[in-house]
């Protein structure tokens, strides 16, 4: 059974933890295949960490980190209160299976219960099947107002 504990980044080992499966996250393909760039190995601690509405969770097996979730706090303007939104979740490759990431998905829903969050929130490529897959079985769905509108799209604009 996973270890999981929020991300302190006062705490030099979850600092590299955090930094170090973040980056094997960004070298998957289903990351981008790239890891993570100078800059945001530089800044990326100091400017979460600053961040009220950032939380995170390390998964720990024998002593060392495998997993991590990474949410930010939104708000619904519908239900006129907070959302939780995983932004990342990362196991390490050589972890994947053992139930790591559902162990973090009850982390985040947890936390979000505590902010009184009315909704937990992810996106997820359609191709990852084996993400779409646990997804589904953690109860997440695709959204929808109303099934003769379809389904939401997630969109994004580079600046």
């Amino acid at each position: 059974m996973p270890t999981i504990t929020a991300t302190d980044f006062r705490r030099p080992e979850h600092r590299t933890a955090f930094l170090r499966l973040l980056d094997h996250y960004a070298r998957d393909p289903m990351g981008g295949g790239t890891g993570l760039a100078a800059e945001a190995r530089a800044r990326l601690v100091e400017r979460l960490a600053a961040r009220p509405d950032f939380v995170s969770f390390l998964a720990e097996e024998d002593a060392e980190a495998v997993g991590l979730i990474n949410c930010f706090e939104g708000f619904s303007t519908f239900a006129a209160r907070p959302l939780l939104n995983v932004h990342d979740l990362v196991v390490h490759a050589d972890w994947r299976g053992r139930g790591l990431g559902r162990a973090l998905l009850a982390a985040a829903e947890g936390a979000a219960r505590e902010r009184g969050c009315c909704k937990l929130t992810l996106e997820v490529l359609s191709g990852n099947a084996a993400a779409r897959a646990a997804y589904r079985a953690c109860g997440f769905a695709a959204y929808e107002l109303d099934p003769r509108a379809g389904q939401a799209l997630f969109l994004e604009k580079k600046l």
